[in-house]
This record gives C-alpha cells, structure tokens and sequence, in this order.
C-alpha cells in the first residue's frame, strides 16, 4: 500500500516537472520507482504510457498559448515514430548502461550550456508569451530529421517519451525561442510514447497498476506545471531548465 502511494507522489512529481520543462516525466518516475521498491522493468516501461493523458493535457495549455509551431511537431512525430519501434525492438540486443551512460553526458551537457550560454535575453515584455520567430538555421530540416531520428531510437531504448531530449535539441539545434521548445516537445512526447508502450507492453514490461497510478497523479500536476511555465519569464525559466537538465544528467550518470 505504501508503495502505491509512493506511486501516485511520483506521479505528481513527474507529472509537474513535465509540464513546467516540456517532457513527458517518465525520466524522471523511472529512478524514483525504481528507488521506491518497483522492479527494474516495471520501473523503466510503466511510466510510459502513464505520462500520456498529462503531456496531453500540458500541450493543450501550450497551444491555447499559440506556442506551437506545427511544422516541427509533424516532422518530428513522422520521422520519430519508427526510430521510437526500432529503438524499442532493439532493446532485445543493445545494453542499456552505455547508452545511459551517454545520454546522461548529452543532457548535462545540455544543462550547462543553458546556464552558461543562454538564448533568451531580457526583452521589455520580460514575458515572452507570444514570442514567435520564423527564422530557422541553416541545413534546418536535416537538423530536424536527425534530432527526430536519434530522440526516437534512445527513447524506444529508455523506454522513455524523448522530451528530456526534444526540448533542449529544438531550442538548441534549431534555434527556438524556450518555451516553443516545450510546447512541441510535449506534443511530440505524447505521440512517440505510443509506439514504445505497445512495444514494451506486448514485451510484458508494463504493471498497469503502476501506471494508473503515476497517471492519476500526474494529469492535474502537468496542467499546473504547464500553467507557470507559460506565465514565468523566458529568461528566469531557462536558467530554471539549465539546473533541472544538469541535475538529471548527472544523476544519470552517477547511477550507470
């Protein structure tokens, strides 16, 4: 019973962090299950599917906002969606430890940058509610193509919706403003993770209790979440993701 309701904290935790930084949240159950008792497979695959009506509900929030840019969020899914089942299929033969091992240099490095070179700057709006650009980097679909690809692979070999990786990859790698970053990795997040938990289900990786639970817990805290991002000043909430990427990578590696 206790770890049950550990199950359910942890889907307030996550759901609330997913929300506030554009990710599903399973990065962030899975260690804390795992630490709360759940078995290994139980603890990677049950989020998944668990973090699926949040995302959800935390998108809409995003889109209501006019902070999705639909061109990103169609390429992603259409180019993530098969590397997310063959990075699924594929954790019948790969070792998850070195690819946690570099997933966790991928987002500290990330979090670093953020905190020491940061793209937003302060504007005199200080909100950047509606900021919207459309200038895209060069070689810009490729860029996106190759993000889409590597997400979907690590995240069907995590077990893991991709948006602890989404949304530093778009802000960084194609240049968009922060909060854009998390409203199209969040709606991208939400579709990817299907294909991993039919995968992952069907492998009899999933405890369908476990993920009632974490997705009772996480829907209202993912609306909230989504609620202060979207009204937190661009440059105070990128410093925020900086320290919350750079506790998660190091975190990953401490634990490989």
């Amino acid at each position: 019973m206790e770890r049950h309701l550990g199950a359910f904290v942890v889907g307030v935790l996550a759901g609330f962090l997913g929300g506030l930084f554009g990710k599903g949240g399973s990065a962030v159950a899975t260690p804390l299950l795992s630490l709360i008792g759940y078995p290994g497979f139980i603890a990677v695959a049950s989020p998944l599917p668990a973090t699926i009506p949040g995302t959800l509900v935390a998108s809409e929030e995003y889109w209501q906002s006019h902070l999705l840019d639909w061109q990103i969020v169609r390429w992603s899914i259409a180019v993530g969606i098969p590397a997310t089942i063959l990075g699924s299929y594929l954790t019948r033969f790969v070792s998850a430890r070195p690819l946690l091992f570099l997933t966790g240099i991928m987002v500290l490095g990330f979090g670093v940058s953020f905190l020491i070179s940061p793209s937003e700057r302060k504007s005199e709006g200080q909100n950047s509610l509606h900021h919207n650009t459309e200038a895209r980097p060069p070689y810009w679909p490729l860029r996106l193509v190759l993000i889409a690809t590597a997400v979907g692979i690590v995240s069907g070999l995590l077990a893991n919706a991709g948006g602890f990786l989404l949304a530093p990859a778009y802000a960084r790698f194609l240049a968009q403003p922060i909060k854009k970053s998390f409203a199209c990795s969040l709606a991208v997040a939400a579709v990817l993770a299907l294909p991993g938990t039919i995968v992952h289900a069907y492998l009899g990786h999933i405890s369908w209790t476990v993920t009632a639970l974490v997705a009772l817990g996480s829907v209202p805290s993912s609306y909230l979440g989504a609620r202060v991002a979207i009204h937190t000043n661009a440059v105070r909430l990128e410093r925020w993701y900086g320290l919350a990427l750079t506790a998660l990578g190091a975190f990953f590696l401490f634990h490989v």
